[in-house]
């Protein structure tokens, strides 16, 4: 969405505003995502959430909309967001990709939610049993191995 169109749709009256933005979120995607039809009634929130999801989702030009559909099925999976991961299947097949792609991202998504588990888990257990582990090289923030390895340079894993 150009800056033009953005400083149009700025100027108008928020319920306007709000319904064509609603329009063209229903053309992209053939249905209006729950949380939308929730926020309607509050165009004046409504309205910057539709510019902003536009610009990364709908306007974002460095990845096709496939790869974006994957991502966003992925991450529907992985945060355990049933309505969103239903939209964004839909979605997916209208562009094409077949349900082996699409259970592609999921297993994605399910490998690196089971690393987090493991990884948040096993941290906890570590602090709360006083068992240190690596080199101590590791971020000062989430104690992760800067080379990405979660500290397991000594074992060699």
């Amino acid at each position: 969405m150009d800056i033009e169109k953005i400083q149009r749709i700025m100027r108008m009256d928020p319920e306007e505003a709000a319904e064509e933005l609603l329009e063209s979120v229903e053309k992209y995607y053939g249905e209006i995502p729950y949380i939308l039809q929730f926020m309607k009634e509050t165009p004046e929130l409504l309205v910057p959430k539709i510019l902003y999801d536009s610009a990364i989702i709908r306007e974002f030009k460095r990845l096709d909309p496939k790869t974006v559909e994957l991502i966003s099925i992925g991450v529907s999976a992985a945060i355990r967001c049933d309505h969103c991961l239903r939209m964004h299947i839909r979605i997916a097949e209208k562009l094409g990709l077949s349900k082996e792609e699409i259970f592609d991202a999921i297993l994605i998504a399910g490998t690196l939610s089971n690393a987090t588990v493991l990884a948040y888990a096993t941290r906890v257990l570590d602090s709360e049993t006083g068992t240190e582990r690596g080199s101590g090289s590791g971020c000062a923030v989430c104690d992760v191995g800067c080379n990405g390895r979660d500290g397991d340079e000594e074992s060699g894993k």
